[in-house]
C-alpha cells in the first residue's frame, strides 16, 4: 500500500509501470481530477512526448489515476472489479 498522492512516484516507476501495463499512456492520467482540468492537459497532452507526459505525472500525486495495482507481471489503472479479479484470481 502506497498513497500516491502523498509519496509520488517518480518517473523511473511510471516509465516502467507504463511500459509493463501495455495500456496508452493516457490512462495514467487522473482525468476527473481538478488538477488535470486546471492544467488544460486534455489540449495539452497531445502535444506532448511520452517522455514529458512521465515527467509531468511525476510532479504531482493528483495527476496519476488511483487506484494503480502494480505486480511481478502487470499493472492496471483505476478500479474496474472484473479485471482485478482476473489478475489477483
Amino acid at each position: 500500500m502506497r498513497d500516491i498522492r502523498q509519496d509520488n512516484p517518480n518517473f523511473t516507476e511510471l516509465k516502467e509501470w507504463w511500459e509493463k501495463s501495455g495500456l496508452p499512456l493516457k490512462k495514467f492520467f487522473n482525468t476527473s481530477g481538478n488538477l488535470y482540468k486546471s492544467m488544460s492537459l486534455k489540449e495539452r497532452l497531445p502535444e506532448m512526448t511520452e517522455e514529458e507526459q512521465i515527467r509531468l505525472l511525476a510532479t504531482d500525486g493528483m495527476l496519476v489515476k488511483r487506484p494503480i495495482l502494480v505486480t511481478d507481471t502487470a499493472v492496471l489503472t483505476g478500479f474496474r472489479e472484473k479485471d482485478w479479479e482476473a489478475l489477483l484470481g
